[in-house]
């Protein structure tokens, strides 16, 4: 094979992926899940829910739940900067779309990573829950941590979560 017939099946099995920042950590998700990024704004918080629900906001008329993302990956709760963004995206729940927005210190850009440049995710010595990790994306001499939304964000567990704060709080 030439050169020529080389970079357009690299092109093909590139991926493209939002990146953010929580703290010094670089995140990446799959652009074609985000919906847009909003600046944070007014919130409204919502009673026993897990600490990482941060509550809802009003997004051109539906209620979308705003999860604070060093909460879900078990840090103490974020702060609120300047550069504080709101992600939202679609996530399934029951077969039905349901948007979510996350909670992220910043976001970087949007950038391509090739499938070949996608290692699994290592065993130990990360700050996330090992199945919330798609992979590790090598860009240049950093790491991006690929995340794997369906399992990170699945709505069936954090639906749970939330059941199970509720009943914790009743009894």
């Amino acid at each position: 094979m030439n050169i020529e017939t080389q970079a357009p099946a690299a092109a093909v099995t590139a991926s493209q992926y939002l990146t953010f920042t929580l703290g010094e950590e670089v995140f990446g998700m799959d652009i074609r899940t985000v919906r847009e990024i909003i600046q944070h704004g007014a919130m409204t918080p919502v009673p026993l829910m897990p600490a990482f629900v941060r509550g809802v906001i009003n997004l051109r008329g539906a209620v979308v739940p705003v999860i604070d993302l060093h909460a879900r990956f078990g840090r103490p709760p974020a702060g609120v900067t300047k550069k504080t963004c709101v992600v939202i995206f679609d996530a399934v729940r029951e077969g039905e779309r349901v948007e979510l927005g996350l909670q992220v210190d910043a976001v970087s850009a949007v950038i391509d990573i090739p499938a070949a440049q996608i290692e699994p995710p290592p065993n130990f010595g990360t700050a996330v829950r090992r199945e919330f990790i798609h992979g590790m994306g090598k860009v240049g001499e950093r790491f991006v941590i690929v995340l794997d939304a369906d399992r990170a964000f699945d709505v069936e567990e954090m639906a749970g979560l939330c059941e199970s704060s509720q009943l914790a709080l009743a009894a």
